[in-house]
C-alpha cells in the first residue's frame, strides 16, 4: 500500500509520535527531525503543548466504528488547519497539498500535518489501515502499508510473542 506525503508521513509521524517512549523535547525532536519536518528542534515549552496533541490522536487507531473514527479526524482537522495549500516549495518537489500555511510554529505544523495525514490515509486507504497492535499489553500503533491490509501487530516481534504463546497453550493442553 502507497500513500502520498500526507497520507503516508503524516499518519506513520502520527504513530511515531504516539509510539515515542516520552513526550520531551529531545525525544519529540529525534522523532520530528527522522520525519523531515521544517525546523524539528522544539523546547520545553513546545513539548508540554504537543502532550495533549499527540493523546488526541490515539483514538484514531484501532476505532472500529468508522462514524466515530471519522468524527475524531474531522475534529483534530478543525482544531489544526487553517487553510489548506498546493506547495511545490519554490519548485523543488512536484505539487502537493499543505494544511497549514508555512509561517506557523512547529507545533502548529505538525498538528496539521499529522490531522492532515490521518484525514488522507483515512479517505485513501481505509479507517482500518490505522491500527492498534493486538498483542494484550501492547500499546503500540502503527499505519498497515502490507499489500493485503490484514496486519494485527506493531512489530514481528508481538505477533511472534502471540505466536509462540498460543503454541505452547496448545501444547500444554495436549
Amino acid at each position: 500500500m502507497q500513500f502520498n506525503t500526507y497520507g503516508g508521513t503524516g499518519a506513520l509521524l502520527a504513530a511515531a509520535l504516539l509510539n515515542a517512549p516520552d513526550h520531551r523535547a529531545p525525544t519529540l525532536s529525534a522523532v520530528l527531525t527522522e520525519y523531515g519536518i521544517t525546523d524539528p528542534v522544539i523546547d520545553d515549552e513546545q513539548a508540554a503543548r504537543f502532550s495533549p496533541w499527540i493523546e488526541r490522536l490515539r483514538p484514531v487507531f484501532g476505532e472500529e466504528d468508522p462514524e466515530r473514527q471519522i468524527a475524531i479526524v474531522n475534529t483534530l482537522l478543525t482544531d489544526s488547519t487553517n487553510g489548506v495549500q498546493v506547495s511545490t516549495h519554490h519548485g523543488r518537489v512536484p505539487a502537493h497539498l499543505h494544511y497549514v500555511m508555512q509561517t506557523l510554529d512547529t507545533v502548529d505544523r505538525v498538528r496539521a500535518t499529522t490531522a492532515g495525514g490521518l484525514a488522507v490515509a483515512l479517505c485513501g486507504a481505509g479507517g482500518h489501515r490505522l491500527g492498534r497492535c493486538a498483542r494484550a499489553g501492547c500499546a503500540l500503533v502503527f499505519v498497515d502499508t502490507s499489500r493485503n491490509g490484514r496486519r494485527r501487530f506493531c512489530s514481528v516481534t508481538c505477533a511472534n510473542r502471540v505466536n509462540v504463546a498460543a503454541h505452547r497453550a496448545r501444547s500444554r493442553a495436549r
